[in-house]
Parts: C-alpha cells; structure tokens; sequence
C-alpha cells in the first residue's frame, strides 16, 4: 500500500488535473470537459499525491439501487500500489452510504484479477454499441 496517498470524496479537481490523469493513464484520451459527467456523479473518488491527482474512480448511478463504477484510473507511476483497490473501496463504501444495492462494472479481460480481488464477481452481461 502507498502511505503518501490521500483518498478524497467529491473533491473540488480542475479539468486539468483530470485530463492530465487521463492522458497519462489512458492511451488516445482526448481533452474532456468533465463537468456535465461529475454533476451527474453519485460519489467520485480521487487519489492525491499530496496536491497532485494520481487515481480516479467515478461511481454513477441509474438513481434508484444500482450504480455503476466508471473510468477507474490510476496514474501509471502509482500503479501496482494499491491505489486502484483503495479508490474501488472508497467507491464501494460511498455507493453502501447512499443506499446502493448493486455496485456493477465492466471491464476488459486483462483486468478481471483487479476486480476479482475488489470482491467484484463475473456475470453475464450486453453491450450495443450505437456510435458506429
């Protein structure tokens, strides 16, 4: 675990600290306004390295029992720390506090291990994809 890094729920973050974040974990990532995504947030958490943005993970929701992880992001020199975890944790414990039922996310292959050990278990789910 990583002793130099602050969780925060909600924190007031810049565009800049977000999209820096993003660029750096997220190959392709395209500057983004994430003002109309958080106001419509349940919780989001970020992780400081003192003032610095490190780790993200935004918790949406359907705004009755279900809600949904989204973009969890951790910059890549504070991979393999424990920050993923401590975010997912932090988003878990925020969804628990709002009343949340079901806590969902989707995820790529590679990172089923990640989830696994966040308590997430593996069912079956669709996607449609609809900008093509």
């Amino acid at each position: 675990m990583s002793d130099d890094i602050t969780y925060h729920r909600n924190p007031t973050v810049t565009h800049a600290a977000m999209n820096t974040l993003f660029a750096a974990a997220w190959e392709g990532h395209t500057e983004t306004d994430f003002t109309p995504i958080l106001n419509r947030s349940l919780a989001y958490i970020g992780a400081y390295s003192g003032m610095v943005l490190v780790g993200f993970v935004n918790v949406a929701w359907d705004g009755g029992i279900h809600a949904f992880l989204l973009d969890t992001t951790v910059h890549p020199a504070y991979q393999r720390r424990g920050v993923g975890l401590r975010l997912v944790q932090e988003a878990t414990a925020a969804a628990k506090e709002h009343g949340i039922h079901w806590l969902h996310v989707d995820y790529e292959p590679h990172l089923d291990t990640f989830y696994r050990a966040c308590g997430f278990q593996p069912t079956q789910a669709g996607l449609l994809r609809l900008n093509e």
